[in-house]
């Protein structure tokens, strides 16, 4: 095992680095304070081809891994930024690169490339069904060559910022005996889709520009269905390990960033008559803080490395995705305890990231739910869900 960066692996982190030093804390306060979406930022990385990491060079992507891509998100977390704003474009693609047709592929994939269009929306979850993605209401019914889409679904990100969007569908009448095998998948051109999706924000406590969408007599063309039809849930299956290893790795920048600025802040903070980094009631939590972000970062290699490989990842990525945001809350609340008061100042960005990093023990799936599939899928226990 080696678990030093290449150069190519280590030129990327700086590159990513460099780009973040444009966009320091101010900037990120005034879009959360503002409610905006960071533009200029996403723009930057499409330039830069970061957000096209994993579409593969005749494509016109840089052709990288996951284990690459998570590096890059990473970074920006770490910089105090949030990748949240443009990181489904990476995962979300890979539906359409795995189990798209050649023609869809050379349609799409180069523009998303590019930045031309962006591919950033996700529609999957619904008000009825939570985390239960096989019992979805949103009917897609064939009629010759389109599907007409009906019905709705909650926490959809970035679909006012998005050209396409990758939607999850009911194509056959719910089976018990056969739940996963009745969807599919569309890819919905937004712009064409006009009045028929409707989205209506939801106020939240970070700024995900989060939506329910309200979707009636949507056209959908046929040959915007990606694969088979009833195939749908079982394509993006694989898109969910890589979503939860890129998350891992957020909330593994997330973690470093609260424990630099910790530790460096409990060395210089002086209060009665010596820093604060030496009371240990101080000190210990971020240690204990940094001892399981070391540890999830082990995890989320070892995910990536076996998802590049082709190898099964599913226990690995959802392991990497629950130590990894399980450490950045740890990390959270130690930063926020040695800042004290001043943690909750906006201007010190701690409050901000605090809120930030909340998000990831319950999104995109919560921890709850990854204990029950370790303890069944792996560990043979009875089915808790």
């Amino acid at each position: 095992m080696d678990f030093e960066f290449s150069p190519e692996q280590e030129h990327i982190r700086r590159a990513v680095q460099e780009t973040c030093r444009s966009f320091p804390g101010e900037y990120w306060r005034e879009m959360d304070a503002s409610r905006s979406y960071p533009e200029e930022f996403v723009d930057k990385l499409t330039e830069g081809g970061w957000l096209a990491a994993l579409i593969p060079e005749e494509y016109g992507g840089i052709g990288v891994g996951i284990l690459e891509a998570s590096i890059i998100l990473e970074e920006i977390n770490r910089s105090g930024g949030n990748a949240a704003a443009c990181h489904a474009q990476m995962y979300i693609m890979g539906t359409l690169l795995r189990h798209g047709s050649q023609e869809q592929k050379k349609k799409y994939l180069p523009k998303i490339a590019s930045g031309e269009i962006r591919l950033q929306a996700f529609g999957v979850t619904e008000p009825n069904s939570g985390s239960d993605a096989t019992r979805i209401e949103t009917r897609a019914e064939r009629r010759g060559d389109v599907y007409i889409a009906n019905g709705q679904k909650i926490f959809i990100s970035r679909v006012q910022h998005s050209d396409l969007m990758l939607l999850l569908a009911r194509t056959s009448p719910y089976d018990e005996d056969n739940r996963a095998g009745n969807l599919s998948v569309f890819l919905v051109d937004l712009k064409e889709a006009g009045d028929a999706v409707k989205a209506v924000p939801i106020e939240t406590m970070v700024n995900h520009e989060t939506n329910i969408l309200h979707i009636e007599d949507l056209h959908i063309p046929v040959e915007n269905r990606i694969g088979e039809e009833g195939m749908g849930f079982r394509y993006i299956l694989s898109g969910m390990n890589a979503e939860r290893i890129l998350i891992a790795a957020e909330s593994i920048g997330d973690a470093r960033f609260f424990i630099d600025r910790a530790s460096n802040y409990a060395k210089e903070r002086v209060v009665f008559n010596r820093p604060i980094g030496q009371n240990q009631g101080v000190q210990f939590p971020i240690a204990a803080a940094y001892a399981e972000t070391e540890a999830a970062d082990l995890v989320r290699y070892q995910a990536a490395t076996r998802f590049d490989a082709g190898k099964k990842v599913g226990p690995e990525a959802n392991m990497a995705k629950y130590l990894a945001s399980e450490a950045a809350w740890h990390a959270a609340n130690a930063c926020m305890d040695t800042y004290g008061g001043y943690g909750m100042a906006v201007e010190y960005d701690i409050e901000r990231k605090f809120r930030e990093s909340r998000l990831y023990k319950v999104a995109p799936v919560t921890n709850h739910l990854v204990l029950g599939y370790i303890g069944h899928t792996v560990l043979g226990m009875p089915k808790s869900y």
